[in-house]
């Protein structure tokens, strides 16, 4: 009776559980990346501003311009790590890998300069030039005007740059407005006012005449005096920690994903040179 010979099956080098964990993750990415890129595009839209861009004054401090360009650099990045991982493309996967370093190297060069010049007032200074453009364009922009309200009311609660005065530089809040008849001139915006035990409703008007000489009440009760790069610096510090374990969380998945590519490309390459 001739002997049977048996076979081995030659079986991929290709760990499936890499690929798939690498296709799922991109795939969430991807997703969350086309919901903030839809958003931006449609507060552009609302806005009209595709037809005028030239009344962007401070185009880095437009809230739907950073959803843009954030949901465009996410989309970009989900795109090569999904489509990478699924169709086995080494090409895909060593561009998401170069792709994640950049952004991973950018990060620490960021962080390790905000570390530097924390001392030397730079980030303050950005801080102030940023608030500084909120305030003098409110109403003029309303994704700003909501980005320093939640800032001012519900983030910080504080009012204006280093007090309430800076509201002056405001046209509409300016002093100078009683003139002409600006009902809200010599005052603040509602979200400067503190709110009241069980209000259910806010009232807009709170801030009227607050900034006037002679205003009869106690100022403290009824707006927030602290400026608001004081209660950012203060918030800062209380939340430090957390804040630095997000920023290592997130470098480390970042890590992570350069692992995960690179192994995958090595994984396809080893599989092709057997192949040939």
């Amino acid at each position: 009776m001739p002997a049977v010979r048996k076979y081995r099956r030659e079986t991929s080098e290709i760990s499936c559980c890499l690929k798939y964990l690498l296709f799922t993750s991109n795939v969430l990415i991807w997703m969350a990346a086309l919901l903030v890129l839809a958003i931006g595009i449609w507060a552009w839209t609302e806005k009209d501003m595709f037809r005028n861009i030239s009344k962007l004054t401070f185009i880095a401090l437009d809230p739907a311009f950073v959803l843009i360009i954030l949901g465009t650099i996410t989309f970009m990045l989900g795109f090569m790590g999904s489509v990478g991982a699924l169709r086995e493309n080494t090409c895909l996967l060593g561009a998401y890998a170069i792709f994640l370093s950049v952004l991973l190297l950018s990060e620490i060069g960021f962080c390790g300069l905000a570390f530097v010049l924390k001392d030397k007032g730079w980030i303050k200074d950005q801080a102030t030039e940023g608030l500084r453009a909120f305030i003098k364009h409110y109403r003029e922009d309303p994704d700003q005007q909501n980005l320093i309200d939640w800032i001012q009311e519900d983030w910080l609660q504080c009012c204006g740059i280093d007090g309430p005065k800076d509201w002056d530089s405001n046209n509409y809040f300016n002093c100078s407005s009683i003139a002409i008849g600006s009902r809200e001139a010599c005052g603040v915006p509602f979200s400067c006012c503190r709110r009241r035990p069980q209000e259910v409703i806010k009232n807009k008007q709170c801030g009227y005449d607050v900034r006037k000489e002679g205003y009869n009440g106690e100022l403290s009760k009824i707006i927030y005096e602290k400026g608001c790069v004081q209660a950012g610096e203060e918030w800062i510090e209380h939340n430090l920690i957390i804040i630095s374990t997000a920023a290592i969380g997130v470098m480390f998945f970042q890590i992570l994903g350069i692992c995960f590519a690179q192994n995958l490309r090595a994984d396809i390459y080893t599989q092709k040179s057997k192949w040939h």
